[in-house]
């Protein structure tokens, strides 16, 4: 099992030969209703299309999960299974293979076991996965939200932010300090991988300014039990998670 980074939210996952792109944002910007003076991001540099993809998987509905110049750089025959407003976006784009899970259902593609699992409420409620592979087991929310009702179980490797992310009134909307020591003891993972706010993204705006942030991924990494290790992932690096 392998996973490169493409900033933000953006993954390949490799279960053997299966190839998995999640939540990808490659090129052009993301922008946030009402315009950019509100909110705006900036990749460093676009990056390619990954070839040779089998699945699309969308945790949200949102931009930053289904950023629609991205998606339009995909072919619309690739296989997508998305959260129910992820799978409204891919279909209004023209994917015309698109499951919808709601959490708690679940669905295989090949030898992937996908199980939708209660994610952010953004305001509706959002997925994130349970990935079970012969090649590899993981847990992926990229907001810090885990259910109470997931079975505790050994797996390979947990995908989720290690900072909260807040707005004053509104708190935490991303819970990864939060959450981090739960996915510890739930999931007892061999490795840890940084997300959601990686990959130098530049951002800017009204929003940006009253933005809080609380944990670093050194405080992260001191949560760490022998055995687990944290990877803080670089953009296009491929790490091997067997």
């Amino acid at each position: 099992m392998h996973a490169t980074y493409f900033g933000a939210n953006g993954w390949l996952l490799e279960f053997g030969a299966l190839r998995v792109l999640v939540d990808p944002w490659l090129t052009g910007p993301l922008r946030f209703p009402p315009g950019p003076w509100f909110f705006e991001g900036q990749l460093p540099a676009s990056q390619p299309v990954p070839t040779d993809l089998d699945l699309l998987l969308l945790t949200q509905g949102l931009d930053d999960h289904t950023h629609p110049d991205t998606l339009a750089l995909l072919p619309r025959s690739l296989p997508v299974v998305g959260s129910a407003s992820a799978a409204a976006r891919a279909r209004q784009l023209g994917f015309s293979t698109v499951t919808a899970l709601a959490p708690g259902e679940q669905c295989r593609h090949q030898n992937l076991a996908i199980t939708a699992t209660a994610g952010a409420p953004v305001p509706q409620v959002e997925n994130g996965y349970l990935l079970q592979h012969p090649e590899g087991s993981l847990y992926l929310e990229p907001h810090g939200f885990l259910p109470a009702d997931l079975p505790a179980q050994s797996l390979d490797a947990v995908i989720t932010p290690v900072v909260d992310l807040g707005l004053p009134l509104v708190g935490a909307f991303v819970r990864g300090r939060t959450v981090l020591p739960q996915l510890l003891e739930r999931f007892t993972p061999r490795t840890v991988l940084a997300s959601t706010a990686g990959g130098d993204v530049r951002f800017s705006g009204l929003l940006t300014r009253v933005l809080w942030m609380k944990g670093s991924g050194a405080e992260a990494a001191a949560l760490l039990p022998q055995g687990c290790s944290l990877i803080d992932p670089q953009v296009g690096e491929r790490y091997n998670l067997a």
